[in-house]
């Protein structure tokens, strides 16, 4: 795919500001209809003030189908966006960080620790989890913080299924870290002397003293799992230990907990924004009650393909991350001069490439701004249109645990609602978001356990 030099060059506009902060209040109250809105009017590349800094805007279809191409590949990179929190942990590198080969080479390590395989055949264990995970917090007759919930289910799941551990006592530093470094090193939204609070010191080291825990439980029992059966901080440990160059010591807290930090907002937000638009469409919840109770009530053992059984609850998943993406732009530092649609981006200039504009334009969802399972159904199919539907990144970064997490959300959201009877606090609650680290509900957002249903 090309789309440099399509058309004659022209100036960039500028979306309109107020001095300094530009348009940082709208972007941080709602990103996702900023964008749209400067799409709307001044086309698929613009210009965009943020506390005194100007960044370039990559948006809408072509801009998503873009990253997909060569010429993305060639053109954008991500190390600048990430280094800051390389350098924080005192890493070398990341996943997130690295492209070209460097990158090849840590997805391929990662690869089937992150995959579906990496599920298979242990949906018994995440139902498990699932369960107890239930009993414990969410107890009939309690109001149940549902992102801070989810969070705590995620971190369980997550832990026993990829590393073999649920520090679940660790799951408020791990927040409290992912919050200060996403805002403070990687957007820079928030000034570098937030790093001294005392409380980010305590949670980093807290999160450095379970990396370590990590690498010296793996290193005592390593070699005791055959490698067919090695998780994904099996896998990384093995590494580390015959190939030093490929994850060297200095790497092992952060790649070591990374499923944590990668999972707890985005998973959590997600699962959490899923309980309100279903309780918020009775017709739906019915549908999901429906399949997860012939699922579950079967009597026989739930396997990783049943996720088929459940189509709307998948749907709405889908729908869900639709309507409120964890991922709403993809940041990365432009390589060289290239041209897209008619626009010179110079090189090393930071570039928002705004993947989800295709989202919220009805060119491509019909009513955009209706939750509507149905139009994933065929023959609607209307996410398969070319870049209208990216829930999960594009291009090389595409998230590596996306197979992963569709099973473990459908799953766990299916057994949630087959085993408790929510609701909402009040009929007419209309949820309340945040866009930082990651876009989301807010912390705020809580359900009634009314009972149990099985």
């Amino acid at each position: 795919m090309t789309i440099t030099n399509t058309t004659p060059v022209q100036p960039t506009p500028t979306v309109k500001g107020v001095p300094f902060f530009g348009s940082a209040l709208e972007m941080g109250k709602d990103p996702c209809a900023f964008l749209v809105k400067a799409y709307r009017e001044h086309g698929p590349v613009f210009r965009m003030k943020l506390l005194g800094r100007t960044y370039t805007v990559l948006a809408g279809a072509a801009a998503a189908d873009f990253m997909n191409s060569r010429e993305g590949r060639e053109c954008l990179r991500s190390k600048e966006f990430w280094q800051g929190m390389v350098d924080e942990y005192g890493a070398t590198r990341t996943i997130t960080g690295e492209d070209g080969e460097s990158h090849k080479e840590l997805r391929e390590l990662m690869r089937r620790g992150y995959s579906r395989d990496a599920i298979k055949g242990r949906v018994p264990e995440l139902l498990e989890i699932t369960d107890r995970v239930l009993e414990r917090d969410w107890k009939p007759g309690s109001t149940v913080p549902v992102v801070q919930g989810m969070q705590y289910l995620v971190t369980e799941q997550l832990g026993e299924l990829l590393t073999g551990s649920a520090p679940r006592e660790y799951v408020p530093d791990i927040r409290l870290l992912t919050l200060y470094v996403l805002n403070v090193l990687v957007t820079k939204q928030r000034p570098r002397i937030l790093l001294r609070n005392p409380r980010y010191k305590k949670a980093k080291a807290r999160v450095f003293e379970l990396g370590d825990r990590m690498a010296a439980d793996l290193k005592a029992r390593h070699g005791q799992t055959p490698e067919a059966e090695r998780n994904l901080v099996e896998d990384l440990i093995d590494a580390h230990l015959n190939r030093p160059g490929l994850v060297p010591a200095e790497d092992l807290v952060m790649t070591l907990t990374g499923p944590y930090v990668a999972g707890l907002d985005t998973v959590a937000n997600t699962t959490a924004a899923f309980v309100y638009a279903v309780l918020k469409h009775p017709e739906v919840l019915a549908r999901i009650r429906a399949e997860a109770d012939a699922l579950f009530d079967g009597g026989g053992p739930v396997s990783e393909d049943d996720v088929r059984k459940l189509p709307a609850t998948r749907y709405a998943l889908m729908e869900t991350m639709r309507l409120y993406p964890v991922a709403v732009t993809l940041i990365r530092t432009a390589t060289r001069d290239f041209e897209f649609a008619g626009h010179t981006i110079k090189a090393g200039e930071m570039v928002y490439i705004g993947t989800t504009v295709p989202h919220f334009m009805e060119e491509y969802f019909a009513e955009p701004a209706t939750f509507d399972i149905t139009r994933f159904e065929k023959p609607r199919a209307e996410h398969l249109q070319p870049g209208a539907y990216s829930p999960y990144g594009r291009g090389p970064h595409t998230c590596l645990g996306k197979s992963f997490a569709d099973v473990q959300m459908a799953l766990a959201m299916a057994r949630l609602f087959h085993r408790l009877d929510l609701e909402l606090e009040s009929p007419e609650y209309t949820l309340v978001t945040k866009t930082a680290p990651t876009p989301g509900p807010a912390m705020s957002f809580k359900v009634r356990v009314k009972g149990l249903r099985k």
